[in-house]
């Protein structure tokens, strides 16, 4: 191609000195790559913050994906059921071992479902990973057991029952006090007598009783020999004290129950287990057929005990079909105000309330049901 002197081609600049990057262009370079880094930052930052989200929900009546059914009871007479009792869980992400990224805690901020709180209101910055999995391993052991001796005395069966240790909390009354294996005999807290511990619903009773910070002596069976532990207690939040310390009650069952749970830790399954375990030992169908919810930890007395990320697990139950939600009266705070459209909530105190409340449902006679009192 031949070329003009005094002709510029087109796809050559004119002036030699012109910058080849304007300045409008280097700032949109620049801002794209702080925009990337922020990115990046953003994507694998830890925050100090837990994100709590409606978890997956179990029916106690029904059978997990192989056919198992979720509780199995041997050696008695059973009946068939209908509807079903969703235990509810919450997905939580901040602890240690399990990080959430500043793209997680802001998506919990927007969602409305999801509740984002500081990590130590939702874990003991002092645990580490395999300490809070194993606490969780030990609360759902102790809260299926707890489910049956509670089911079978609401149906007015005596189970005897032993409270041995099965661990302690890291920072608990008991902790370094009490050891693995221990039975506790006895409790007398400060001038009283022994009170023999022939049962949960007794220890629950003294210490109900007992004002936080007291000395109380522990009669404690040893490795086949009889001690004594003195124990000042903590603070239950009502009054009364706390001993830190994680039960393991041997119970002789007049049958087996066993349970098919995975995956699942925590206490608060406690309620919906003793429900699913009454429901299989009566006949007819305890929710008349509907599909009811619930949540709530039990002791061996059968009283029901307040629960974690209760307006999550109200999110999940209302996404898998339920119609109705058992609620811990304690947790009537957190209900208010708090419950999604589609969902009735009734609380609940003891399994009692509850079994009562499911055959209101069964019948259709709900008017009167009791619910969490607004303000």
């Amino acid at each position: 191609m031949l070329l003009r002197p005094d002709r510029t081609p087109s796809w050559q600049a004119a002036d030699d000195d012109r910058p080849l990057l304007s300045p409008r262009t280097v700032t949109a370079a620049l801002s794209s790559a702080v925009t990337f880094v922020i990115a990046l930052v953003m994507l694998f930052l830890t925050p100090p913050y837990a994100v709590q989200s409606p978890g997956p929900t179990v029916d106690t009546i029904g059978e997990l994906e192989e056919g198992t059914p979720l509780i199995t009871v041997e050696g008695t007479d059973t009946y068939p059921t209908d509807g079903s009792l969703l235990l509810t869980t919450v997905s939580t992400r901040g602890g240690p071992g399990f990080p959430v990224t500043a793209v997680q805690v802001i998506g919990g901020w927007l969602s409305g479902t999801t509740t984002v709180v500081p990590r130590e209101v939702a874990f003991d910055p002092e645990q580490t990973r395999e300490e809070v999995q194993q606490e969780s391993t030990l609360q759902m052991s102790s809260s299926q057991t707890n489910a049956a001796v509670a089911a079978l005395t609401e149906l007015g069966q005596d189970v005897p029952t032993e409270l041995r240790v099965a661990g302690t909390a890291p920072h608990g009354a008991s902790h370094g006090l009490l050891e693995e294996g221990d039975l506790l005999v006895s409790i007398a807290p400060a001038g009283d007598a022994p009170t023999e511990l022939t049962s949960f619903a007794v220890l629950s009773e003294v210490l109900a009783h007992t004002p936080p910070g007291s000395a109380v002596t522990l009669g404690v069976e040893r490795a086949g020999e009889g001690t004594e532990v003195e124990v000042v207690t903590q603070d239950d939040g009502e009054g009364g004290s706390l001993l830190g310390v994680m039960i393991a009650p041997e119970v002789d069952l007049p049958f087996e129950v066993e349970f098919a749970i995975e995956n699942i830790g925590g206490p608060s399954a406690g309620l919906m287990l003793a429900l699913g375990i009454i429901d299989i030992l009566t006949p007819g169908s305890l929710t008349g057929g509907q599909d009811v919810a619930g949540t709530g930890t039990v002791d061996l007395a059968g009283d029901v005990g307040p629960i974690g990320g209760i307006q999550q697990k109200m999110a999940g139950a209302l996404r898998d079909g339920a119609d109705w939600f058992l609620a811990p009266v304690e947790n009537c705070d957190e209900v208010v105000g708090a419950v999604p459209d589609g969902l009735e909530v009734i609380a609940v105190d003891t399994v009692g309330d509850a079994v009562a409340a499911l055959e209101a449902v069964a019948q259709g006679s709900t008017t009167d049901l009791p619910r969490c009192p607004a303000g």
